[in-house]
């Protein structure tokens, strides 16, 4: 059993990482849309925001609006695919990601 200060010490907050952390994707894994609230909602926004995510080993990733557009343009292109992989240029919502298919 550990101390409030040990359980402290360890804890690791939950993260989301992104589809670009990882070196390949295949198109057969299943996704699930996830409601999160906001931190801080400015005047107007929503409280509550929605994410596709999808799970690899145990961690959780989110997908892009913008990869599922540019992996539809592939799959069109070369209806065989079966992985992929993203990389991504900026951040925040500067961020532009290219599906690269392997």
């Amino acid at each position: 059993m550990a101390t409030i200060k040990e359980s402290a010490e360890a804890y690791v907050p939950p993260t989301t990482l992104n589809i670009t952390d990882l070196e390949s994707v295949s198109v057969d894994i299943q996704t699930k849309v996830e409601t999160f609230e906001r931190k801080d909602p400015k005047e107007g926004e929503e409280p509550t925001f929605t994410v596709e995510t999808f799970e690899v080993e145990g961690e959780k990733y989110r997908l892009p609006a913008s990869v599922k557009k540019q992996l539809q343009q592939q799959i069109e292109a070369r209806p065989e695919l079966k992985m992929f992989k993203v990389t991504k240029v900026g951040t925040g919502f500067n961020t532009e990601y290219t599906v690269i298919p392997l």
